[in-house]
């Protein structure tokens, strides 16, 4: 297990809108520009990525917090780390904090600048015009 990834993002919009852009299968496969299948229900199984990311649903409030168990398709058989992601309103719209936990030994670089550059920067330019 590894160090915890850490970032806030201001989104141009509401919880609400932030909330379905991530949960919501094919707005998720618009702004990705790859192929999702997005459970709504705790339990639910997710795919990203055209299948590269796999996990499934363990929290869901709507508009508020989703977390889920996630995994890239290269790790090790049966590795999943955590994702979560807390929104909250604030005067310019919503404030993302999120925390991806337990990724493999040697992947966090990757996958913070991942992160970045494959959901936050497509998200922002999707949600804000």
């Amino acid at each position: 297990m590894s160090d915890e990834i850490h970032q806030t993002i201001t989104f141009k919009a509401s919880p609400h809108k932030v909330y379905e852009a991530l949960m919501d299968s094919k707005q998720h496969a618009s702004f990705t520009k790859n192929a999702a299948s997005i459970s709504r229900t705790v339990g639910g199984e997710i795919s990203a990525y055209a299948g590269y990311i796999s996990g499934k649903n363990l929290e869901l409030v709507p508009d508020h917090r989703i977390v889920q168990s996630w995994r890239a398709s290269d790790w090790p058989e049966g590795y999943f780390s955590q994702v979560t992601f807390d929104l909250t309103p604030v005067p310019e719209g919503t404030r993302l904090v999120f925390t991806h936990a337990d990724l493999p030994e040697g992947t966090e670089a990757e996958f913070e600048q991942g992160w970045i550059d494959n959901y936050w920067t497509p998200l922002k330019k999707m949600l804000e015009g």
